[in-house]
């Protein structure tokens, strides 16, 4: 085209609501219902203006030809018979009956608004021919009456705009009476009596115009599920009243939409195919059928429905005369022109100023072989495919792309995702199945949604790198030819004088790919189509083609449809949820983890609507006495690649090392251990999970279960998948993080490592104890030697219970997790003992025998560990070789001797009383009788609190370790467990540190 030339998108006004709803048309299927009441929405509809709505209506002979019936009765006086009273608009959806009714609506609510109008003054020019003068511009005032049924229950009033209607007949009255009780009252128990429903018309004193929408939405399976005989009977009587008394009435209209039984697909109830057989007969002898669109009038509704103003007519004329040099080209005319036989290019000049801003050949197959289609919605499924469309290529013109000069069938933008869906849901493709083919099709094919993919759309990025004039002329070729293709697959089976009834003849692909512009030549487009239709390279793998045989019959081409077991796993893939393929992977982590040494497994599931750490550190898992190994759902947890960032902290929460305020308490976090994904494995795991689940689908679906061949390879393929996912979420989990103290006098710190080998996995509870023993966190099977243990005790643990040295495996990171948990730490403590390494004494200090591992209570609080006592000189202490001579001991030096550990302590020597031995002035203690029968008591108690500026609770806390302090003091106190968190001031800090250190206990101290 050249440059002197407006672009259509310049030249024309998109409409206000078109580009505010980016293309997507939203009242295009328009409510009587919406225009009259105004619907549930405090915002009215646009079109319940009659100024718009005239401004948005082309005047097509038989809408105008309808209102003007509805005029002349309304308002022609003493002419009023010269009209039709009762009009029945039957035809199928999309044929603009809603559309037809608002108009007729805005006749009789807001006449001289209308009138005004243009499509107001071709009615009122008709109706003045008909009856010889012109109407009074606000036709006497008349009334209108509209029963919406499709937003009708039966005997379910609104009482906002019902009132105390309870029948069809009672809400005709309400509205009638314009909500005057009294005559509402008056008129109401005559449902089926002409006469009274004619004096009640008639008492209105104006001009009444009745609009009943969607009869049968009410009167069909609405009234069955009302289940009352009774009012649905007076229904029925009252319509038929009705329809015979309109004609008696004068100034009086009538317009009942009822589709036609062979347009309607509605399945009825026996009760209500009745009902709408009697109805049907009453129309047929009450009053005339009428259609209100023509399939000629598409391109001017278009036009009118989609811009604000029309086109000047020099900008349409120079746009026609930009193609002359195509049009007149000898090789286009001769193999594309002449061989289409179209009428639109034998007098182009007329067709462009009839269709622009579209190509000819597109309203010709719009009105030719769209309308055609059963299930396509003439006009509202056009304008939905037509505005999404010329939105989308203004968008591109705005940004300086390359648009078309009149928009064709080759430039619907497929990439589109407003084009390709109205299509697909235009009710051209009737089923679900076809539709989701043509859908992969579209973006396997054509173009997808990002436009870089599909295989034309390829082609074209490739062809454009060679900046050659017919390249930069026409640099959607191959995608406008494409898309031609796909259009005439959809439509094909109804495509007249066709041998197979389908497809895009090779003229008509040519002629898609048409630009005003002479660089892009037939033979540049031969060179485009025949690299389109390659089997290798292009898309002619999808295509169906009948050759041709000279210019009456030229080659078909057609998009198969036939299911291939990869276009339904494409399509389907495109379906699963990212919530369904991380649930995938979570299912699969599960089946595949095993707890190997670990006493418990658990899971961690992810919740989306809460953080990572609030999930974790409510996830239970700060279990006693046990050591657990924790999967984390991959959809919330993963580390590395930059993204670990919320994992690591909630982790570190997890394991009591966070700082934030708030924070739950946490004991026992030493002995469990976090199965943790990969961020950058996790990817190609949710890859394969997508792709499993869409084979897991397709396999599932009844195409392929129908099909034994597809089934045995869809079978054998989601087997192969699903060994490779399996695979892979095992490599994915990669990482274990646990508590570490490496320093026994150090601060506790998060760790995690990595299992680089392929064949190890975090799931695997064997694989990460090992590796947990490798970095010194945990013991291999029998490894807790007598030796073991008495390395791992440290002096504060002698005179600890039983109860609290397990616990501490359990909770102290300082000691090593036991592969056999406290069956280990039994068997080494009945060792030691049985060695004299250690001994196990009363609260009395008195060593207590023990004759198994069995007999080593660890949940006892009053069996003590204490070392070896020597019986010479009461040290404690492992393996001593005690020094002391009998002249030490009485004054008489008889030799050294080595103490022997084990049974009932014989005594202490004076040296250390401390011992709990006895000597002649300090005979054995005999224990009370009163204390042995005393009972102890277990007291456990919970506390958080801000003592911030409040003294009150500050004092009472002070009270409460008062108590403690005296009870540990005063020997009250005979087992403590448990952890404090406090925030102090540095001063107290550093005391209370120093008295924990004392006791030999780790303390942690950060700064806030």
């Amino acid at each position: 085209m050249t440059a002197e030339v407006t672009p259509w998108w310049q030249a024309l006004q998109i409409r206000r609501e078109i580009i505010t709803a980016s293309g997507q048309v939203d009242d295009v299927q328009m409510s009587l219902y919406n225009a009259s009441h105004g619907g549930a929405s405090a915002s009215p509809v646009p079109y319940a203006d009659a100024q718009y709505y005239g401004s948005i209506t082309y005047p097509t002979t038989r809408l105008v030809g309808l209102l003007a019936e509805v005029a002349i009765r309304l308002g022609g006086g003493k002419d009023y018979t010269k009209a039709r009273a009762v009009t029945r608009l039957d035809q199928g959806m999309g044929g603009g009956k809603s559309h037809a009714c608002i108009g007729a609506y805005h006749l009789a609510a807001n006449p001289s608004a209308l009138l005004r109008t243009g499509v107001g003054k071709s009615i009122a020019e008709t109706a003045a021919k008909k009856i010889q003068r012109e109407l009074p511009v606000d036709l006497n005032r008349p009334h209108a009456v509209v029963l919406a049924c499709d937003n009708l229950t039966p005997f379910a009033p609104d009482k906002a705009i019902d009132g105390p209607a309870v029948t069809l007949y009672e809400r005709f009255l309400w509205r009638l009476f314009d909500r005057d009780y009294a005559r509402f009252e008056h008129y109401a128990p005559y449902f089926n009596d002409k006469s009274k429903i004619a004096d009640a018309i008639k008492s209105v004193g104006r001009p009444v115009l009745i609009i009943i929408d969607e009869l049968l939405d009410y009167m069909g399976n609405g009234l069955d599920g009302a289940n009352k005989p009774d009012l649905a009977a007076q229904d029925m009587a009252f319509l038929r009243a009705l329809l015979d008394v309109i004609n008696d009435v004068p100034h009086t209209a009538m317009i009942v939409v009822m589709i036609a039984a062979d347009s309607d697909s509605i399945a009825l109830s026996s009760a209500a195919s009745k009902r709408r057989d009697d109805l049907t007969s009453l129309l047929e002898r009450n009053g005339t059928p009428e259609t209100v669109t023509e399939v000629g009038d598409f391109a001017e509704i278009l036009r009118r429905r989609l811009f604000e103003t029309p086109p000047a007519r020099e900008v349409i004329a120079a746009t026609a005369a930009s193609y002359n040099v195509v049009m007149q080209d000898p090789a286009w005319a001769k193999n594309v022109w002449s061989a289409t036989n179209s009428a639109w290019t034998k007098d182009w000049d007329k067709q462009v100023e009839a269709c622009y801003p579209f190509h000819p050949m597109l309203i010709g197959i719009a009105r030719g072989e769209w309308s055609q289609v059963t299930g396509f919605q003439r006009v509202r499924s056009t304008i939905r495919i037509f505005a999404a469309t010329v939105y989308a290529l203004q968008q591109r013109g705005v940004a300086g792309e390359w648009v078309p000069a009149l928009i064709g069938p080759g430039d619907l933008p497929l990439s589109d995702n407003s084009v390709r869906e109205a299509i697909l849901g235009s009710g051209l493709v009737e089923d679900d199945r076809t539709i989701a083919n043509y859908r992969s099709l579209a973006e396997n094919c054509v173009v997808n949604g990002a436009r870089g993919e599909g295989i034309a759309r390829v082609q074209d990025l490739e062809r454009v790198k060679d900046p050659t004039m017919a390249n930069l002329a026409n640099p959607y070729a191959a995608e406008r030819a494409a898309t031609f293709v796909f259009l005439a697959s959809i439509i094909g089976a109804l495509r007249p004088g066709r041998s197979r009834g389908k497809g895009a003849t090779g003229p008509e692909l040519f002629a898609a790919m048409t630009v005003a512009d002479s660089a892009f030549s037939f033979f540049d487009a031969e060179i485009v189509s025949k690299d389109l239709l390659d089997d290798v390279k292009g898309i002619g793998s999808a295509v169906e083609t009948t050759p041709g045989q000279g210019n009456n019959k030229p080659p078909l081409y057609y998009l198969s449809t036939r299911l291939t077991l990869g276009m339904l796993v494409n399509d389907l893939k495109r379906k699963v949820s990212d919530a369904d393929r991380d649930e995938m992977i979570m299912k699969v982590a599960e089946r595949l983890s095993v707890s190997g040494p670990f006493t418990d497994k658990r899971i961690v599931r992810a919740d989306q609507s809460r953080s990572p750490l609030d999930v974790l550190t409510t996830a239970g898992t700060d279990d006693a006495h046990s050591n657990r190994i924790v999967v984390l759902d991959p959809a919330q947890f993963s580390l590395r690649n930059g993204m670990e960032s919320a994992t690591v902290a909630a982790l570190k929460a997890a394991m009591g090392l966070s700082t934030a305020p708030g924070q739950p308490p946490v004991q026992w976090a030493s002995s469990v251990v976090y199965a943790v994904v990969n961020t950058g494995r996790r990817g190609k795991a949710r890859t394969l999970a997508k792709e499993y689940l869409a084979r897991e689908r397709a396999l599932a679906s009844s195409e392929v279960q129908s099909d034994p061949e597809l089934k045995v390879k869809a079978g054998k393929e989601l087997a192969d998948v699903r060994r490779e996912l399996e695979k892979m979420v095992s490599l994915a989990f990669q990482h274990v993080a646990y508590l570490a103290q490496p320093d026994p006098d150090g601060e506790r710190r998060y760790e995690d490592l990595t299992l680089e080998a392929d064949n190890l996995t975090a799931l695997n509870g064997s694989a990460v104890w090992k590796a947990l023993a490798d970095k010194d966190k945990a013991l291999d099977a029998g490894q807790l030697s007598v030796n073991a243990l008495m390395h791992n005790l440290r002096t504060s643990d002698y005179g600890r219970s039983l109860a609290e040295i397990r616990g501490a495996f359990y909770n102290a990171p300082r000691l090593p997790l036991l592969h056999g948990g406290d069956a280990d730490l039994r068997q080494a403590i009945f060792d030691a003992v049985g060695q004299g390494r250690l001994r196990i004494v009363d609260g009395a200090g008195t060593n207590v025998a023990v004759t198994g591992p069995g007999q080593v209570n660890l949940a006892s609080v009053g069996l003590l560990l204490r070392l070896p006592q020597c019986e010479v000189c009461g040290v404690e202490e492992d393996l001593h070789e005690c020094t002391v001579t009998q002249t030490d001991m009485d004054g008489e030096d008889t030799g050294t001797g080595a103490g022997s550990p084990g049974g009932k302590s014989a005594g202490a020597s004076p040296s250390h009383p401390e011992s709990g031995g006895s000597s002649a002035e300090n005979p054995d203690p005999q224990p009370d009788p009163e204390d042995e029968q005393a009972a102890e008591k277990r007291l456990s108690v919970s506390f958080i609190g801000n003592l911030l500026g409040d003294d009150d609770t500050a004092d009472k806390y002070g009270a409460l370790f008062k108590a403690l302090r005296l009870a540990c003091e005063e020997g009250g106190a005979t087992y403590v467990q448990g952890t404090l968190d406090l925030m102090l001031d540095t001063e107290s800090a550093d005391e209370i540190a120093a008295a924990a250190k004392d006791l030999g206990l780790t303390v942690t101290v950060r700064d806030q």
